[in-house]
């Protein structure tokens, strides 16, 4: 069983429209942009990231919006739900806020013995707000919502699995252990890990496979420390029979892939060098950041790329 692995670093989704995206994310959620940059596999398409001040990993959602992609379609082998945690008594805020502004798919119910809020992103996106005690981590403030409300980071995500069986055992190597099991869903933990270490599997034997699209989620980070933490957990995934990627340069990580078996991409990144290695802290998000192998494409990035602002 490995030790290195400490909870989520970050989870990738994709959209149909950058600004309508930027606009839910900064303003609705009150979370920072911390970067934007471009997808170094297509650039002509945004990669935007929010979380906290800095980008903490456990915090950071990040997305592709590829201009007029179509909806997904919900299903089996994918992340269902990427769930945020906010302070206890805080939900009848969020309960206010979000319906006030057009948010849906509302829906307050408790899990695992804690109270949770159900909501859609733009595209249809699952989400929820879990209430958390004495979260630790500090909160983006300047997006209008007071620390008493606002967003810690992740709590959890929740896969949605045709049969838990092999991606929970390979969980388990990865170092999560079971820690309830309640209405067909497995609550997994990393003890010890960061703040963001509980992974839900929900098993649902005859639900369709999802169809990706805007509203889903790409794949779901987990962190490690460092490179070398990184290149033990993919030796020993690879001993394990598992095809992992190459070790990539993402800039502000290093990021290894494969595929679950219930068909789910997770990504290992480090936590290292951080989104602050190119900006300063104090204007994290503001500018266009590219890749090397991109940046003679500056001209015509710029004139292409959606204005996310006015």
């Amino acid at each position: 069983m490995l030790d290195q692995i400490k909870g989520l670093h970050h989870v990738t989704s994709m959209a149909d429209d950058a600004r309508t995206n930027n606009h839910f994310f900064t303003h609705v959620l009150g979370l920072r942009r911390v970067k934007k940059t471009v997808n170094f596999d297509a650039p002509d398409v945004y990669h935007l990231y929010y979380g906290d001040e800095i980008g903490t990993p456990g915090t950071v959602m990040t997305y592709f919006p590829f201009p007029e992609m179509p909806r997904g379609r919900a299903g089996t082998g994918e992340v269902g739900t990427t769930v945020f945690s906010v302070p206890q008594g805080s939900l009848r805020f969020w309960q206010d806020r979000l319906a006030t502004l057009g948010v849906t798919g509302l829906k307050e119910e408790e899990t695992f013995g804690e109270k949770r809020l159900n909501f859609a992103g733009p595209d249809g996106d699952g989400f929820a707000l879990v209430e958390v005690k004495d979260d630790p981590r500090m909160p983006w403030t300047a997006g209008g919502i007071s620390e008493d409300h606002a967003i810690r980071g992740f709590h959890s995500v929740a896969m949605r699995l045709r049969d838990e069986g092999a991606t929970a055992e390979l969980l388990k190597f990865m170092g999560y252990e079971e820690l309830d099991h309640k209405d067909g869903v497995t609550r997994l933990i990393v003890p010890g890990g960061n703040a963001s270490r509980i992974v839900d599997i929900e098993t649902m034997p005859n639900v369709n496979r999802a169809a990706q699209g805007a509203g889903s989620v790409h794949h779901v980070a987990f962190a490690v420390d460092n490179r070398e933490k990184q290149l033990e957990v993919r030796k020993a995934l690879m001993d394990t029979g598992y095809q992992v990627t190459p070790v990539i340069d993402r800039d502000y990580f290093w990021a290894i892939y494969f595929r679950t078996p219930g068909g789910v991409l997770f990504e290992v990144a480090t936590n290292e060098p951080g989104f602050d290695r190119d900006e300063d802290v104090a204007h994290l998000g503001e500018a266009l950041k590219l890749p090397q192998q991109h940046k003679h494409l500056r001209p015509i990035l710029e004139s292409h790329l959606q204005k996310l602002e006015d």
